[in-house]
């Protein structure tokens, strides 16, 4: 089997800053150290040996026109021979994409974070 390159995007570099920044809000720092190992000791060696682990993104069927062009622009820029997929693990939501031997880490949410600040809107 060969080895599968993992690469970190800047974006889900800037990710991870905001589950820090989030997490010490809430009172959990030691959450983020907890994903931290999680994260590079489980779920990186987990998908660079299994990639289709998580669910394809681009299976998902768009309720809008709007949502169908963008899918389009999406799988286009992706280029062929590429996945885009979600890895839900825990709190944390995870989006990859796979292009030859190599997976990109491109975004990680907390799904904390993806609520809405209703304090923030009033």
């Amino acid at each position: 089997m060969s080895r599968r390159a993992v690469r970190i995007t800047r974006n889900f570099a800037g990710n991870l800053d905001d589950i820090e920044r989030f997490l010490q809000e809430q009172d959990a720092p030691r959450a983020f150290s907890a994903l931290l190992k999680q994260l590079f000791e489980t779920i990186v060696p987990n998908l660079r040996r299994f990639p289709d682990l998580g669910k394809d993104f681009l299976a998902r069927q768009p309720r809008s026109t709007e949502g169908a062009a963008r899918l389009v622009a999406l799988k286009k820029r992706l280029g062929e021979n590429s996945q885009l997929r979600e890895y839900v693990t825990g709190d944390y939501i995870i989006l990859y994409a796979t292009r030859g031997n190599t997976l990109y880490l491109l975004s990680i949410r907390h799904h904390r974070q993806l609520s809405f600040d209703f304090r923030g809107h009033w």
